[in-house]
C-alpha cells in the first residue's frame, strides 16, 4: 500500500489488518524518476495526416488538400471548430460512398500509413539508451494528437507508446461511428500535458484541484515534446515555461515546414530544430539525446538531493 504525502515523497507501508494499515518500517522513496516522451503523430512521425493514408483514399478523395481545404472553408463559413469538422464531414462523405467507419476498419486501415525514416526502431532505441544512462528512470512515450486513436491504436507503432490521447468517435449499437465523443485540438492538447504531469491520465479525473509541484509524479522538467508546427505551440510553451523542452521538426526538402521551425526557434518555442529522420545518428536522434542527457542529470542531481535530505534532516 503507498501513501503520498505533501512533500513528494511515498511512503510504502507493508502491513494491512482488518482494512487498518499498520503504519509500520515506513521507507521514503524518490518518485521524480519518470521522463515523459511526447510527440505530435501527423507530421511529426509521418509525412503526410493520417487519413490522407487511410479513409479519404477509400472514399475517393485523391488529393488530401482538397478535404482539408473544404473543412477550413466551411469550419470558417459555419464558425466550427476545424477538428469536430473534419471529423463530422468525414463521416458524411463516408456515408455517401457506402464506406463502412467502424473501429475495426480503422485499426485496419492503419497498416497504410507511412513513417519518417527511423520511426519504428527509435522507441526501443531510444528507451535502451536512457536505462544505460541510469536504470532507475523510466522513460515512456505518449502520443497527442489531433487524429483518430482508432487509427493510431491500429498502426505497427502503437505498442511503443504508454498511452494514445488523440481523437476519438462514439459508436453506435452497431459499431459504426456517428459523431465525435474526444476533440483534440492546439489548445486542448495542454490538458493531457497537466494530465500527464500530475498523473490523471483518464478524462474522468479531474486535473483542476491544486496539486503542488513536489506531488506530480512527472515534473515538467522530465517532458520532451517533438511537434511540427503552430497547432504544436500551446503544448511547447507550456512545457517550456515550466521548465522542460521541446524540438520541431521538418519535413526533408520541405521549405515552408523549415521556414515555420526556423520561426519556431527563433520565438523560443523550441529547444532545437531537426529534419525529421529518425535514424540512429541523425539529428533528431542526437538532439533528443543531449537533451535526455540533461534530464537525467537532473533526475539524479534531485534523487540526491532527497536522499541527502532523508540521510541528514530527517
Amino acid at each position: 500500500m503507498v501513501q503520498q504525502l505533501a512533500t513528494g515523497v511515498r511512503y510504502e507501508t507493508d502491513k494491512f489488518n482488518g482494512g487498518a494499515l499498520l503504519m509500520s518500517r515506513k521507507q521514503p522513496r524518490f518518485m521524480h524518476n519518470v521522463i515523459a516522451l511526447v510527440y505530435d503523430f501527423d507530421g511529426t512521425l509521418t509525412p503526410q495526416p493520417m487519413q490522407e493514408y487511410t479513409v479519404l483514399p477509400q472514399i475517393g478523395i485523391k488529393k488530401g488538400k482538397d478535404f482539408w481545404n473544404a473543412v477550413a472553408e466551411e469550419a470558417l463559413q459555419t464558425g466550427g471548430e476545424e477538428i469536430v469538422t473534419y471529423m463530422r464531414l468525414m463521416l458524411e462523405k463516408s456515408k455517401q460512398k457506402h464506406y463502412p467507419v467502424t473501429p475495426t476498419v480503422l485499426k485496419s486501415l492503419a497498416r497504410n500509413i507511412q513513417y519518417y525514416p527511423g520511426v519504428a526502431e527509435f522507441f526501443p532505441r531510444i528507451s535502451a539508451y536512457v536505462k544505460t544512462l541510469d536504470v532507475d528512470v523510466e522513460l515512456r512515450h505518449y502520443v497527442l494528437s489531433a487524429g483518430l486513436k482508432e487509427i493510431i491504436s491500429g498502426t505497427s507503432i502503437a505498442e511503443c507508446f504508454y498511452r494514445i490521447f488523440a481523437s476519438e468517435y462514439y459508436y453506435n449499437e452497431y459499431g459504426e461511428a456517428v459523431f465525435p465523443k474526444v476533440i483534440v485540438n492546439d489548445t486542448l492538447k495542454t490538458q493531457f500535458i497537466f494530465r500527464i504531469n500530475k498523473g490523471k491520465e483518464s478524462l474522468h479525473e479531474s486535473i483542476n484541484l491544486h496539486m503542488p509541484p513536489a506531488v506530480r509524479p512527472v515534473p515538467f522538467q522530465n517532458i520532451l515534446y517533438i511537434g511540427d508546427g503552430l497547432t504544436d505551440v500551446p503544448c511547447m510553451t507550456v512545457i517550456r515555461k515550466n521548465g522542460g523542452y521541446a524540438i520541431a521538426v521538418y519535413k526533408p526538402a520541405d521549405t515552408k515546414g523549415l521556414k515555420m521551425c526556423k520561426e519556431l526557434l527563433k520565438a523560443g518555442r523550441v529547444d532545437f530544430v531537426a529534419q525529421a529522420d529518425y535514424r540512429s545518428n541523425k539529428e533528431v536522434d542526437r538532439l533528443v539525446k543531449l537533451l535526455l542527457n540533461n534530464i537525467v542529470e537532473g533526475i539524479r542531481y534531485a534523487r540526491e538531493s532527497f536522499d541527502q535530505s532523508n540521510k541528514y534532516l530527517s
